[in-house]
């Protein structure tokens, strides 16, 4: 059974070892933005998200192998200080990965599910994240779950 909760640092193994996952997913898309993170670092990190009540670090555990097999990272927003900009808040879902072996499953939606639970509780009005362009089968899994494209990021190095 899939058990969806928040993160404690006991988690921090198994979350370290899902981002090295999602990391070089990042690198394979946009080498020249992303490079995989120091041993330790994410762990790291999970400590300064589980102080943080504007963050959350949710984990999808397999119960029957007592394991984390995916996690949600979720920031709260607050509202950007521009007079052209409605007064809105959003939750921004910053990273979101299964283990390949549990992919195709439900889970991420599981997580999604349960990160919007947070952005009511905060208020939000609405959910952002981000997707890389070639990443086609995360673009259909945002879409499923009623996302739909509202800008386009666009660079030009310098």
């Amino acid at each position: 059974m899939i058990l969806i909760r928040k993160a404690k640092i006991e988690d921090a193994a198994a979350i370290e070892a899902l981002y090295v996952e999602l990391e070089k997913d990042a690198v394979m898309y946009q080498s020249e933005h992303f490079v995989l993170s120091p041993e330790g670092a994410r762990s790291r990190q999970l400590e300064d998200i589980l102080k943080n009540d504007s963050q959350i670090m949710l984990v999808a555990e397999d119960s029957e192998v007592a394991s984390v097999i995916g996690f949600a990272h979720v920031v709260f927003m607050g509202v950007k200080p521009f007079s052209c900009l409605k007064p809105q808040t959003n939750i921004y879902l910053q990273d979101l990965v299964v283990n390949g072996d549990y992919r195709n499953r439900g889970i991420g939606t599981m997580l999604l599910n349960e990160a919007k639970k947070f952005g009511l509780e905060k208020g939000a009005d609405f959910f952002r994240t981000q997707v890389f362009p070639m990443n086609k089968a995360g673009l259909r899994f945002y879409e499923r779950n009623g996302f739909s494209v509202k800008m386009i990021t666009i660079e030009a190095p310098l």
